[in-house]
């Protein structure tokens, strides 16, 4: 049985186009090759959602994992999921991601790994993202994300509607349309390398092609392409 073979059954899913086999496929591309340094982990869920990747650091031995979510009841969600003893190691918070941040760093929190899953083409700040997340001092970074693809580091502006919970959170109060900014690969590698951060493209070609069901978006031939990676601190730095 694969990690999420049970979202099938969760109410919420029932009216979502998330497919099981999606799931299962980025569970392997996420969590499953970092298992050793995910578990006894401190860990760090940016923009958690229903806290399905929480849930998941938790299964896979996190010994605690703190998600961050702007929408109330997108984390009220968590409570279909199955029963767990792992369960319990989660905390999912309510409130915006960069204000979440900046609350552990005053309280002089560090985490072992933080997560940035599908946000980073949801929210204009990229950068000061990732000075944020460097300030909590982790040893292993996974962004998953989609990113342009064009040769130069550049971010295209886009904007997306906030009523779907898919998209990025109102900037303010009632906003209907919201500003979002995705970056290029290239741009990732940049903004990387100004922060001492050694950087690893997942290599989605290594996956068979009759194991690439329900990921199409992360071979995209054109436009842009979701893609993974991970941010090690420089051992320079």
């Amino acid at each position: 049985m694969a990690f999420f073979d049970f979202i099938s059954d969760l109410p919420y899913y029932q009216d979502v186009d998330v497919s099981v086999p999606r799931m299962n496929a980025r569970y392997d591309a996420l969590i499953a090759p970092h298992a050793d340094e995910i578990a006894g982990a401190k860990v760090l869920d940016l923009a958690a959602h229903d806290g399905r990747w929480s849930y998941a650091f938790a299964g896979a031995g996190a010994a605690s994992v703190v998600g961050i979510e702007g929408r109330a009841d997108m984390v009220q969600k968590f409570a279909d999921f199955p029963e767990a003893e792992f369960a319990a190691r989660v905390d999912l918070r309510v409130g915006d991601l960069f204000d979440g941040m900046q609350a552990e760093i005053d309280r002089g929190e560090t985490y072992d790994i933080v997560s940035v899953f599908g946000i980073l083409y949801h929210v204009m700040d990229h950068f000061r993202l990732f000075q944020m997340v460097r300030k909590l001092k982790p040893k292993l970074v996974i962004v998953d994300s989609e990113f342009l693809l064009r040769p130069g580091p550049i971010m295209m502006l886009i904007s997306e509607r906030t009523s779907n919970v898919l998209n990025a959170i109102p900037q303010y109060e009632g906003q209907e349309r919201a500003l979002k900014a995705v970056c290029s690969f290239k741009a990732m590698d940049m903004m990387a390398e100004a922060l001492a951060y050694d950087i690893e493209w997942h290599d989605r070609d290594a996956i068979p092609e009759d194991a690439r069901t329900g990921i199409k978006d992360y071979y995209r031939p054109k436009d842009k392409r979701r893609g993974t990676c991970v941010l090690r601190p420089s051992s320079v730095d």
